[in-house]
């Protein structure tokens, strides 16, 4: 960039008029040549930086008077015509980077003159400054889109149509308050994957990854003639160490349940600014759930109180307190006021959901949020502040908010404002900067509680003081509360707490002594939730955590009361207490398919080198999202077969990811089998059976699992440098998966895994080859392995080898069988089960075991199967109960009302199972309550298999 003259040298300058000859400028009329006169000494003493340009392309000013456009208020309704046309003209001879950077510099003399000299308000400014960033932004975009799929091709959406990227404004760019010498903070993301039809099978990511590379080079980077804009895509999910640009999916998933709670700010002001508007707008629907809670979220306050505190911090280390965007009384402190109301109530009052801060504080004050007298001292400090700003940029085009400490400096700028003395802007600035200040106090500074609990040391009450408190709260069996509590208070880790937990957890135990009073087992949750303060007592921000965010205190309540699992789930993995603060994603599993773009996302922002934090990251994924289910399962707001249905889903993303890591490592190892593909997985499956492959996972359930492979030659070898034979790879992948699954670390095991299930059970090998499996099946396999295949599927690995094992199974299945010695082989392994395995208590009903419990109705459907398949090959294509169950309905083999009988008593088994595990107790009711349900079942066994 040119050198910019001094505040010294530019008055020199003016003063000789050495700058420009005004005698040889045309104008169009003698107005304008008295406005010019009249206001240019002043321009360019102000502005070294529009004195600068004038000296070195003289021409920027006559063009400005021949067409008159540095008079002109419309200018900025031009200015995407203005660019179009000069990145179209033949004779720029394609050097983009200097027509661009001269019109910008041209147009940035034009406002800067405008705003120097008074002919436009601070908010014509603002918006002049960000009609022309984005004119910038979407027209050249366009032009180097349309160069590079010239030289790439076009990347088309389903529909067959031309995919175009879509860009975000953020910040003051997305709010239209863009300053003189602003970075532009964007954030770039596409709707659908998809790949070009090339040699290198180009993905769109990567076409859009190399546009937007481009894009940034020409529009940041310093030529000669300067830059347009300094990009910043920090604010982009997962930050700078995320993609430069997601699809729409992956933008959806990321905010639904990994943004942290500073990126609601930031996406107050987002805007979409160029490229396609439709997928925009998708995304803009989106994105308001995420930033507008339907509750009152008071969180808000602490969050931007602890978000100032952080940058007053930042800016005492580096002594720039008198920055007037940042430090106290400035800029960033109006924004968090508007922003602090927006955040809090913008969920349930979409007038709360501007993006201007002058229409917010409006908005605040006409709703009675704020005194009117305080919401016009706020709005008149924002504009003094940004004319302040708008001057210290346009001495020399820097992004400057620091007040000067040059002595020509401070006379320039206080001049240029009005002031005939620095002391006297002095004066002024640091009113209205005092005036900012308290207003931000008074809304955003917590105030201190009086409540008498405070002076309560909860730590040492004696027991006469804690009778008498628990009473006063409401406390009903208050021996019991009274011994659960010293128990808490004698246990070895808060006898052991530090000082500053000491001091957290007083804050802590008022507040949960009162939220438990209104729980219907006061006693029960009050044990579970201290219980699970002793298991964090070494981590006292659990403690802050809670007591600073009453949702999240709230919702520990809430589940603590319903479940002692879900506590002492907790208890072990307590960072999951970070997922009771949004009560939006605590509740809301996700679908399959979000769950694998969030893994892949989560994925991409680890070291998958490092093995140890691969296996923590699948297991606080896993945790995570255990927890979501669990949540919206004891609330009522997902039915069991739902639940299933989530922990299957969850379970199946998570082995395709470690079936994928397990490849890739032994790949590395070993190189790869013959005739493989490096980016796929041929010739081996991961077969489900059990509850996996019926989709009835529970909460704890492990994973029965069979592995195949498919090859013409066992023994060919790899082609790495360590060989071994294509037997033995396939071997090494299982071994690896089964590392990822059940290695035992700090956040527990993935899953356990059952092998039992595969050919010759614990005998057989870890892998088996489908010609062998299907030799087995046809030849070997027991009743009850028969009875299992009916619930097998595959979940994971090559697809034509999963077709194969459809294949033998349904071969299986389908043979014809005689149905009397079939009957008596299924009652024989079902008498061995109950034998075995019933838990046999007077008046009570295994739910589980049982005569007619859960188990018969699984033997029931698995004998029909196979009693019925040879005939009816269709029933062979479900492998969960309920659908098998109408299946068995539709061939007439059961009666529409023996097959409702079986699903009514099918599901409320699993629902009470699943209550039960999530209190920590047996599957085990009395008697009398499942009575009339199970002697239906019973006699449906009677009818179709015979006495039990």
């Amino acid at each position: 960039m040119a050198h910019i003259k001094s505040g010294e040298e530019v008055i020199k300058n003016s003063e000789n008029q050495n700058i420009i000859d005004i005698n040889n400028l045309k104008f169009n009329n003698a107005n304008e040549e008295q406005l010019l006169k009249q206001t240019i000494d002043n321009v360019l003493l102000v502005s070294p930086y529009v004195c600068e340009q004038l000296t070195n392309n003289p021409i920027f000013i006559e063009d400005l008077l021949c067409t008159s456009d540095l008079f002109n208020a419309e200018k900025h309704l031009d200015y995407s015509n203005d660019i179009i046309k000069i990145l179209s003209d033949p004779n720029s001879n394609g050097n983009v980077n200097k027509i661009i950077r001269r019109y910008r510099n041209q147009q940035m003399i034009r406002i800067a003159w405008r705003d120097i000299a008074g002919w436009a308000s601070i908010d014509e400014i603002l918006y002049d400054l960000s009609i022309l960033a984005e004119a910038f932004v979407s027209e050249t975009f366009e032009y180097l889109f349309q160069n590079f799929c010239n030289k790439h091709g076009y990347p088309i959406n389903r529909k067959g149509q031309i995919q175009k990227i879509v860009i975000l404004g953020m910040g003051k760019l997305g709010a239209w308050e863009l300053n003189f010498s602003s970075d532009i903070d964007l954030i770039f993301f596409y709707e659908e994957d998809g790949y070009f039809n090339d040699k290198k099978n180009t993905s769109y990511y990567e076409f859009y990854t190399k546009l937007i590379q481009l894009f940034i080079r020409t529009i940041d980077n310093i030529t000669e003639d300067g830059f347009v804009y300094r990009i910043d895509t920090r604010l982009r999910p997962f930050g700078e160490s995320g993609p430069l640009v997601m699809n729409l999916d992956g933008m959806e998933t990321y905010y639904q349940s990994q943004a942290r709670e500073w990126e609601r700010y930031a996406m107050v002001k987002a805007r979409v600014i160029a490229g396609d508007y439709d997928a925009g707008n998708r995304f803009q629907s989106i994105i308001t759930s995420f930033v507008y809670r339907r509750y009152l979220d008071y969180r808000a306050f602490g969050e931007l109180r602890h978000l100032k505190k952080k940058i007053t911090q930042e800016l005492q280390r580096k002594d720039r307190i008198d920055n007037i965007k940042l430090g106290p009384g400035g800029i960033r402190e109006i924004e968090f006021i508007g922003q602090a109301f927006q955040l809090i109530r913008g969920g349930r009052e979409v007038e709360l959901r501007e993006r201007s801060i002058i229409k917010i504080l409006e908005t605040i004050g006409d709703k009675g949020y704020l005194p009117i007298d305080l919401v016009n001292k706020l709005i008149n400090s924002y504009r003094f502040l940004r004319v302040v700003e708008n001057r210290l940029q346009q001495y020399s085009d820097m992004q400057v908010h620091d007040l000067p400490i040059d002595n020509i400096q401070k006379n320039v700028l206080s001049s240029s404002l009005g002031y005939s003395e620095w002391s006297l802007f002095k004066e002024k600035i640091n009113e209205v900067r005092q005036n900012v200040h308290e207003i931000f106090s008074l809304v955003i500074d917590s105030p201190q509680r009086l409540d008498d609990d405070l002076s309560i040391d909860w730590l040492e009450i004696n027991k006469t003081g804690l009778i008498k408190k628990l009473n006063e709260i409401g406390y009903i069996d208050l021996d019991s509360s009274v011994n659960i509590y010293f128990e808490f208070l004698n246990s070895y880790s808060i006898r052991h707490i530090t000082a500053r937990g000491s001091i957290e957890l007083n804050k802590l135990l008022p507040l949960i002594l009162n939220a438990i009073l209104y729980c219907g087992n006061q006693t029960e949750t009050l044990e579970r939730v201290l219980k699970l303060l002793e298991s964090v007592a070494g981590r006292n921000v659990y403690f802050t955590l809670l007591s600073e965010n009453p949702i999240a205190l709230s919702q520990l309540i809430k589940l603590s009361s319903a479940s002692s699992w879900i506590v002492n789930y907790i208890s072990k993995y307590p960072l999951l207490l970070d997922e009771l603060l949004d009560p939006r994603t605590l509740y809301s599993p996700l679908s399959l398919e979000s769950l694998n773009v969030e893994l892949n996302y989560t994925l991409t922002n680890i070291d998958l080198d490092d093995f140890e934090q691969f296996l923590t990251s699948l297991r606080m994924f896993k945790n995570t999202h255990v927890l979501r289910i669990a949540a919206a399962d004891l609330i009522g707001v997902i039915p069991i077969m739902v639940v299933s249905d989530y922990l299957t889903w969850l379970a199946e993303v998570l082995i395709k990811c470690v079936l994928e890591q397990a490849w890739i490592y032994t790949k590395n190892k070993y190189g790869l089998p013959p005739n493989s593909d490096e980016f796929m997985i041929p010739g081996f499956a991961v077969i489900a059976y059990g509850k996996m492959g019926g989709i009835e996972l529970g909460y704890s359930s492990d994973l029965d699992l069979v592995f195949l492979y498919d090859c013409s030659s066992e023994s060919a070898l790899t082609d790495g440098s360590h060989q071994i034979s294509t037997a033995q790879f396939y071997a090494r992948v299982v071994k690896r998966m089964i590392t990822i699954f059940t290695t035992q670390i700090l956040s527990g095991t993935l899953y356990e895994i059952d092998l039992r299930l595969r050919p010759s059970g614990n005998s057989g090998l870890l892998v088996c080859s489908i010609e062998a499996y299907e030799k087995y099946q046809m030849e070997q396999a027991w009743i009850w392995e028969q009875q299992a295949l009916v619930r097998a599927r595959f979940i994971a690995g090559d697809v034509s080898l999963g077709e194969k094992f459809n294949n033998v199974r349904l071969r299986s299945l389908c043979r014809q069988r005689d149905g009397i010695a079939l009957r008596h082989e299924v009652r024989q392994m079902r008498n061995k089960m109950r034998e075995n395995l019933e838990i046999k208590l007077e008046n009570h009903f295994d739910l589980k075991q049982s005569n007619g419990g859960i188990a018969d109705i699984e033997f029931i459907v698995q004998f029909s199967v196979l009693l019925n398949a040879h005939t009816f090959p269709s029933i062979t294509q479900f492998t969960d109960v309920v659908r098998l169950l109408d299946c068995l309905s539709d061939i007439g083999y059961l009666s529409q009302k023996e097959t409702q009988h079986l699903k009514d008593a099918f599901c409320l088994y699993r629902e009470q199972s699943h209550r039960t595990s999530l209190l920590e107790k047996p599957a085990i009711v009395l008697n009398f309550e499942f009575q009339e349900i199970s002697s239906r079942v019973q006699q449906i066994w009677q009818d179709k298999i015979g006495k039990f």
